[in-house]
């Protein structure tokens, strides 16, 4: 009798021993760290200008070939004018500028470089779509994590939201638009973003494409305050002599053809 308690207790010490390892054990699909100052990866985004088109409609097809014309010809159209919002997808498509992601209680912001406008948030507390969204430029995003990672699907967004491939060329979404990104960590401090764009209104078919980011080295990077606005004013002074922005005269084609 004694030597069976003692093996009941011997097999006990064992799976208690084994449980405490599992519990303090690392998860295999734990939630990697995103957080930080990310930079795109601009080679790629030009790389896929024209090695990944978007399967464009015939009629958007011929306004995209203009803008690709009209750029070569010196008179690139405004995508990012009037100081409005990225808004998605163009944000994550053709960005120049660094962005800062932040991990907070529920959620995950994104905030832009250069432009104030420019933020987003990925919402990580359980909500579901709104029944009745109130329509943004950059849509209502809604995450999960899949393993290591993390899945998005942004809705509700305005149909004026460009898709742009440059900042020169770029279409209204036009309604109806649905996208769906799987971030995730390729190597330690880069990030991909795989995004699957239904734009029923000028794509024949859901396009698939990646875009790359990398993480600023040591992360001792800080993004830095600007306005578009201030493209397109001077510093000055009023009639009562107290510091104002004017307007910067403008050329025939806007600030990127500045008069001098």
């Amino acid at each position: 009798m004694l030597i069976e308690k003692m093996k009941a207790f011997a097999i006990a010490g064992c799976i208690s021993a084994v449980l405490a390892v599992t519990a303090g054990a690392p998860s295999a699909f734990a939630e990697p760290d995103l957080s930080g100052v990310w930079l795109p990866d601009i080679r790629d985004q030009k790389r896929q200008e024209t090695a990944n088109m978007p399967p464009w409609k015939p009629g958007i097809l011929k306004q995209v070939q203009h803008l690709v014309a009209e750029e070569k010809a010196g008179r690139p159209f405004l995508v990012l004018s009037h100081c409005l919002p990225h808004g998605m997808p163009s944000w994550m498509l053709m960005t120049h500028n660094a962005f800062e992601l932040l991990r907070t209680p529920g959620r995950i912001t994104l905030l832009g470089e250069v432009d104030g406008n420019r933020m987003r948030r990925i919402y990580l507390d359980g909500r579901k779509p709104p029944e009745d969204p109130d329509p943004s430029l950059h849509g209502t995003s809604i995450g999960h994590w899949e393993g290591d990672t993390l899945v998005v699907d942004t809705t509700a967004i305005m149909p004026q939201a460009y898709i742009a491939i440059s900042e020169a060329v770029g279409i209204p979404n036009n309604g109806d638009m649905h996208i769906v990104e799987r971030i995730h960590l390729a190597e330690p401090n880069v990030m991909h973003d795989d995004l699957e764009i239904t734009a029923p209104n000028v794509l024949t078919d859901t396009w698939k494409t990646t875009r790359i980011f990398r993480r600023y080295p040591d992360r001792h990077y800080e993004i830095a305050e600007g306005e578009c606005e201030q493209e397109d004013l001077v510093p000055g002074k009023d009639e009562h002599g107290n510091d104002v922005f004017l307007p910067n005269p403008q050329g025939a084609f806007g600030t990127v053809h500045t008069a001098k």
